[in-house]
């Protein structure tokens, strides 16, 4: 071997082990790299706390009570059987609040419904409270209708009414606000839920009431209830139901709409106006609507007198499909008033249906679930027989409640039982302040009279704006 070779042999085996070395290296650094924790650098975003300006409380009442068919040369008509009477008012020392007149659906635009507008007070929510009445006697439609004032909400559920002969409910769209409100009417009946050609892409213009006849959207289903889904601007969504037997009025109802499904609902105040047995009373005078819409359980119905923790019959199991309303009759209630309370193993929703008899001159009324009052909270009791207050706390603890007039003409403290109702008389056309604490008492106002009934929860009232975060 030449020096030459020898040479070259060293140079690239010295290459070859240097390589190596590195391969060796690299591999070594990779791995502890990946074992070793790097340095870390964390910037937290700019964020800024701030309360937005509270805007105006805004209620929505239901408006007078409509007529539909009186004229021969267009049944399609609707016009005012009766205006509404409206009680209204804030917290003391605020401003009175306005009113606001809504696009009626009337031809002649006579007694429109009216939003109830009340500005903040020093950069401060305006709490607000209304409610109204209407009294009619004709021969088409007879009886007395009272009902709340409401927020407009993005969703609602109407659980009441009819479309079946004899029936001759609507549900009444009214859109307060400046932008046009896109609504979807879902109607859940025996065949479960359907959005029928009549309840698609309504569009409510801003400021307008708009009034779609029940039997439109599925004729002759017995117990329907409806979900109301809003787009673009909330809507405020009540029910108007009428029933006529044998050419003869049995009375009329406005429901106010229910906000949200829960595994507990709670209906305080309901009015049983007549023995069983006695004329014009039947067993079936009380009847309980559920829909468990999204899942099959089981609820259970109980009915309890007011001012007693005891049951007045047997809870009444009855098993609920899913989309399905069912009715469940509660008979041989004796005279006087009840908190009736369904549970279920999933959300339902409920409300009972209540009358004074099947003759002539009766009325009826839809007494729907009410909402615990978190905070306290304003009601107005509206014109009309002498208006009285449930206080039903199903909670396991006593619940003290004050009542107060605003004008200080009334104040009250009461003591509400563990799984107890009791009773507050009260003056109609005057606006009341209900403070529980937060405990979660559920409230009703409820009025009746000689052929006249009606009723409506109290809901908690509007919270202020609540501070948010802002991330420039």
């Amino acid at each position: 071997m030449t020096d030459r070779r020898v040479f070259r042999w060293a140079t690239t085996s010295a290459r070859l082990l240097a390589g190596t070395l590195v391969a060796v290296a690299f591999v070594v650094a990779v791995v502890t790299a990946v074992s070793v924790p790097w340095p870390t650098m964390a910037r937290q975003p700019v964020a800024v706390a701030a309360t937005p300006a509270p805007s105006a409380s805004v209620l929505v009442c239901t408006g007078g009570l409509l007529a539909l068919g009186r004229e021969t040369e267009d049944v399609s008509r609707i016009v005012t059987a009766a205006a509404q009477t409206v009680t209204s008012g804030v917290t003391a020392g605020a401003p009175a609040p306005s009113t606001l007149p809504l696009t009626p659906p009337t031809p002649d635009g006579t007694d429109p419904a009216v939003s109830v507008i009340a500005e903040p007070v020093d950069g401060a929510h305006a709490d607000l409270a209304a409610s109204g009445s209407s009294t009619v006697s004709a021969d088409d439609l007879r009886g007395f209708a009272a009902s709340a004032c409401r927020p407009a909400l993005m969703e609602s559920w109407l659980v009441g009414g009819s479309a079946t002969t004899g029936a001759a409910d609507v549900v009444l769209l009214a859109n307060p606000g400046t932008v046009p409100a896109t609504v979807q009417l879902t109607v859940y009946g025996a065949s479960g839920p359907e959005v029928p050609a009549g309840g698609s892409d309504l569009v409510v213009a801003p400021g307008e009431q708009l009034v779609v006849p029940l039997a439109g959207l599925l004729l002759g289903e017995e117990s329907p209830v409806i979900r109301v889904t809003a787009a673009g601007a909330p809507v405020q969504a009540a029910l108007q139901a009428s029933i006529t037997r044998t050419l003869l009025p049995g009375g009329v109802d406005q429901v106010g709409a229910i906000a949200v499904s829960d595994p507990v609902q709670t209906v305080p105040g309901v009015t049983v106006t007549q023995n069983p047995g006695a004329e014009g009373a039947s067993d079936a005078a009380t009847v309980v609507r559920i829909l468990a819409a999204n899942a099959d359980t089981t609820a259970t119905v109980t009915a309890a007198p007011i001012g007693a923790s005891q049951q007045s019959s047997a809870p009444i199991t009855v098993p609920l499909a899913a989309g399905v309303p069912t009715e469940v009759e509660l008979g041989g209630l004796a005279v006087g008033q009840y908190t009736i309370e369904v549970s279920a193993g999933a959300p339902v929703l409920a409300a009972v249906w209540q009358t004074t008899g099947f003759g002539e001159g009766s009325d009826f009324a839809w007494y729907t679930s009410a909402p615990p009052v978190e905070a306290p909270s304003l009601f107005a009791t509206p014109p009309g027989p002498v208006p009285v207050l449930t206080l039903a706390n199903p909670t396991g603890e006593p619940l003290t409640v004050a009542v107060d007039a605003v004008d200080g003409s009334f104040t009250t403290d009461v003591t509400v039982a563990p799984g107890s109702s009791a009773n507050v008389r009260l003056t109609a056309r005057t606006v009341y302040l209900l403070d529980a604490g937060g405990g979660g008492i559920r409230a009703g106002v409820s009025q009746s009279g000689d052929g006249a009934l009606a009723g409506f929860p109290v809901w908690s009232s509007d919270a202020a704006a609540q501070q948010i975060t802002v991330y420039p």
